[in-house]
């Protein structure tokens, strides 16, 4: 496999790893293909592919709590929504662009 299909492949691969499991388990196939990957596109997509977990889990815990005040069941609902569509949309950019790393919109960037 050449670098240019190596490097769509496990771009889509940090990005869709939402799509295996819903626990930490998916935040390990980002993290593992940082530590293996050599290559810069590769990385800055599994980072930010982790940093899209992070954010979910922190708005889940959030809005979660908001439930309390009937606020957080609309945002649990968009944040839902947002888990499915934001990652498809990655994956369709880093396939048809390999060479730019994909940034989700409206995320706080802790790596």
């Amino acid at each position: 496999m050449d670098d240019f299909s190596q490097r769509k492949l496990l771009s889509a691969a940090c990005h869709g790893a939402i799509f295996f499991s819903s626990t930490i388990v998916s935040i390990g196939i980002p993290i593992a293909i940082l530590v293996v990957s050599d290559d810069p596109v590769v990385k800055e997509n599994a980072k930010e592919s982790i940093n899209f977990h992070i954010n979910l889990y922190i708005y889940g815990i959030i809005f979660a709590l908001l439930i309390l005040v009937a606020i957080g069941i609309p945002l649990l609902i968009l944040l839902a929504i947002a888990s499915f569509l934001l990652p498809i949309i990655a994956i369709v950019r880093v396939a048809t662009d390999p060479q730019k790393p994909y940034r989700y919109p409206f995320i706080l960037r802790l790596l």
